[in-house]
């Protein structure tokens, strides 16, 4: 069995990560599964512990860190974000695609501990509907609001870190984008190894 893909999608808050993974996961079910991170955020409207994140308290987390759990971990505004490693190597030891969704300074992280992972970075259409989408959650204070702009500018500006860039403008054109960088991964030769021995030997 081929050893499974790691894919990295970030993006700054309000682009739309969240809802452009969960597209793809629909459409090729069996196939990506998502790893679930951990924050100390507190959960919004709709969401499930779990599911969405794991939601602990600041102490919690650091108490993983201590331990050596987490494959990545980074401060965003007041609250903690990483990626428990142990549900990760598990699935990509079974041949599966996950999508990791963290903020970009985890994303680096991972990059050095998994290299040969790929990863996307999504942008908004312009700052203007950047703004229009966070105020349109309504969820945070004009302060909030400000300080996330503020903080979209300059994870942009390490986007070219990444290997793809996606524009979530339309959202079936950034899922569709998503999932063919996904079977490009997939095709790949190293990928296809098994499938190349398989075709002979069934000669």
């Amino acid at each position: 069995m081929n050893k499974g893909i790691l894919v990295v999608v970030s993006a700054p808050s309000g682009c739309g990560k969240d809802t452009v993974v969960s597209e793809v996961l629909k459409r090729m079910p069996g196939k990506c599964f998502l790893s679930v991170s951990m924050t100390t955020r507190a959960m919004r409207k709709g969401e499930t512990d779990g599911v969405d994140y794991f939601f602990v308290t600041k102490d919690e987390f650091r108490r993983h860190i201590d331990e050596g759990d987490m494959l990545e971990y980074a401060v965003y505004g007041d609250n903690m974000y990483g990626t428990p490693i142990g549900p990760v190597r598990d699935m990509l030891d079974n041949g599966k695609t996950v999508f990791l969704i963290i903020e970009v300074e985890g994303g680096g992280n991972v990059k050095k501990a998994f290299p040969e992972a790929t990863k996307i970075f999504i942008i908004p259409p312009s700052m203007s509907e950047l703004e229009r989408r966070l105020r349109g959650r309504g969820t945070d204070s004009e302060e909030a609001i400000l300080k996330r702009l503020e903080i979209a500018k300059s994870e942009m500006l390490r986007a070219e870190e990444y290997d793809f860039i996606v524009e979530n403008d339309k959202l079936e054109n950034a899922v569709e984008d998503v999932i063919t960088i996904v079977n490009s991964q997939l095709l790949k030769t190293d990928k296809m190894k098994n499938k190349i021995k398989e075709v002979i030997e069934n000669a």
